[in-house]
């Protein structure tokens, strides 16, 4: 696709996704990792995100006294109860991710972490336990961590981990203000991201890779702006990575089926109030008609 291009049903089609084959494991295996004890929804959202745009296999690592009842909630992932997310780390959690993390296609890093320490020693396990092949997907606490990560782990994962940040993360990423931010374009924001940190980053609806190619989004409704919203998306990419579509491709598709999914809903809910899990059953009508 060319710089600059607007991101239409039409143009994806130009763009297939790689094809999906008849077997669970042929499309990719995604491990969410995150949430507190007070947010594992985020975790859930982002994982059933990644199964709705057709992943295979789902694996989700959350906070142990919430563990029992996500299993229950989402019958179609394996759940690990990590003690990091909760009391702190130990050598076993340490080694119980790092098998969790085995074989997975993509690992999505973030939703619903609520402090700075937990999600620095989660993203340091996964940076250092990832084999090469695997796609990341930061999100949330995830991101605010990463600026300070030294450059030999940000040339470990560069070129193939995808940045959703929204406008407050996006700000800690560049070093600087949220207005300054705010005061910028959209797209000139999203180009600094995918060059500073070698990413390709999708910041609301723009999309950019680490060359300075960009891709907008059109659509979308005010009530994406909604809590979940944010980790629908974020699985939305990590599903669409495990299927095997390169980073630009999982993020110019995930944000138009997100976007896209708020128009649905938007005549029918309206403007505001619709939900985030309403957000996530509307993404495969919206893949189908995109691939029609």
């Amino acid at each position: 696709m060319n710089a600059g291009r607007i991101v239409t049903a039409g143009a994806l089609r130009e763009w297939p996704l790689p094809e999906a084959g008849g077997s669970k494991h042929s499309r990719g295996h995604v491990l969410v990792a995150g949430g507190s004890a007070s947010t594992p929804g985020a975790v859930m959202l982002a994982g059933l995100a990644a199964l709705r745009v057709g992943a295979g296999v789902l694996a989700l690592a959350v906070a142990p006294s919430v563990a029992p009842h996500v299993a229950v909630a989402v019958p179609e992932a394996a759940v690990h109860g990590l003690a990091a997310l909760e009391d702190g780390a130990g050598e076993s959690d340490a080694d119980l991710l790092q098998q969790a993390l085995g074989g997975h296609d993509a690992v999505c890093v973030g939703p619903g972490l609520d402090d700075a320490d937990k999600a620095r020693w989660l993203l340091d396990v996964v940076l250092d336990t990832c084999g090469a092949h695997a796609r990341l997907v930061l999100d949330a606490y995830a991101l605010g961590v990463l600026p300070g990560l030294p450059d030999a782990a940000l040339d470990r994962i560069a070129d193939r981990v995808v940045l959703t940040p929204n406008s407050s993360e996006a700000a800690r990423l560049l070093d600087t203000d949220e207005d300054r931010v705010d005061d910028q374009e959209t797209a000139s924001v999203a180009i600094d991201l995918a060059a500073r940190y070698r990413a390709v980053v999708s910041y609301e609806r723009v999309i950019a890779d680490p060359a300075g190619r960009t891709w907008a989004v059109q659509g979308g409704h005010p009530g994406l702006g909604t809590s979940g919203s944010g980790d629908v998306l974020a699985g939305a990419v990590a599903g669409l990575l495990a299927r095997g579509a390169d980073p630009a491709q999982a993020a110019c598709w995930a944000t138009y089926l997100h976007a896209t999914a708020g128009d649905r809903l938007a005549p029918r809910v309206g403007r505001l109030g619709f939900l985030a899990r309403e957000i996530v059953d509307e993404l495969p009508f919206v893949l189908v008609q995109a691939e029609a």
